[in-house]
């Protein structure tokens, strides 16, 4: 692929990380290391793939995640026939996830009240409780990064193995996806994101149309979104009546 996209998004390392533990519903304190690393490095070959802006401290991460995997492998050292009462080699990484989680969990909860309160005008009554009121039937999880490459990765494995190899002379380009999308926005106000590869009948088609959800992401002519955290995803045409609701759908 010579097109690359370059996001606009604040999500690194421990974004993933953070998102891979709570997708598989993992302790936090006790990290399943060797199969955290294989499944980070499994989203990090596929962002290699579609040929994403990745930064270097992904890599650094891996790199990271490796040498931890390898030192738990090892045995304990020796001191004095005694073992030494070493330090967990995940400890560091540990304490480095709690407290990015924690500052992020506040910007998450800073966002949603000035989400929340912007839409307030009107002048309200003395004991109405603006933090308890219903929420509204527009909100929604704002899908992230790591949610379209986890979709991303279930269409591969349901598109069959004949597609991957089979040899097309047409010519997908991003452009034209990006129109096809668009196109199909006019005529439906939400596509589930699996319908958009629906037809595709290449693999070089499968990528470049993933390649256009990102891209329309980017320029903001679309959102992605879930009704709940790792659930289905939506693409709908941007407008300005849509509210995000936050919340820990972002990684």
């Amino acid at each position: 692929m010579t097109y690359k996209v370059k996001l606009e998004v604040f999500e690194g390392p421990l974004d993933l990380l953070l998102y891979l533990i709570k997708k598989e519903e993992i302790d936090i304190y006790d990290i399943p290391i060797a199969k955290i690393t294989d499944q980070y490095l499994e989203y990090l070959e596929l962002m290699q793939l579609l040929d994403l802006n990745i930064a270097g401290e992904f890599l650094v991460m891996a790199a990271t995640l490796m040498h931890i995997k390898s030192r738990m492998l090892l045995p304990p050292d020796q001191v004095e026939g005694e073992e030494a009462e070493e330090e967990d080699p995940r400890a560091e990484l540990v304490r480095r996830l709690l407290e990015y989680k924690k500052f992020k969990e506040a910007a998450n909860e800073l966002a949603q009240k000035e989400s929340q309160h912007k839409h307030f005008f009107a002048r309200v009554g003395p004991g109405v409780d603006l933090e308890n009121l219903p929420p509204s039937a527009e909100e929604f999880f704002e899908a992230s990064l790591f949610d379209l490459i986890t979709a991303f990765t279930k269409v591969l494995k349901d598109i069959p193995k004949e597609v991957f190899h089979k040899v097309v002379k047409d010519e997908f380009t991003v452009s034209e996806k990006i129109h096809d999308i668009l196109h199909m926005l006019v005529n439906r106000p939400t596509i589930m994101f699996t319908e958009l590869f629906r037809n595709t009948k290449s693999k070089v088609e499968i990528i470049t149309t993933f390649l256009a959800i990102l891209e329309l992401i980017k320029i903001r002519e679309i959102i992605v979104r879930q009704l709940s955290p790792f659930g289905d995803i939506e693409v709908i045409k941007n407008t300005e009546t849509i509210k995000p609701a936050g919340g820990e759908a972002n990684g």
